[in-house]
């Protein structure tokens, strides 16, 4: 019990401090042209989640 109760913090953690990260480069990140797509922003939101769904499974 004690073990899955810090796993699940340790996840916690990660997905945390991934958003974190994502919100200040969004933050530093000059406004996008009307001609360019969010895939800046999508792509290490989409890893960092992948990262911690798969850290979820195997442990």
């Amino acid at each position: 019990m004690e073990a899955s109760k810090m796993k699940f913090f340790l996840v916690l953690v990660v997905s945390v401090l991934a958003m974190a990260a994502t919100g200040v480069s969004a933050a530093d990140a000059p406004a996008p042209g009307p001609s360019s797509d969010a895939t800046t922003l999508f792509v290490p939101t989409a890893f960092a989640s992948l990262f911690v769904l798969a850290f979820g499974l195997l442990f």
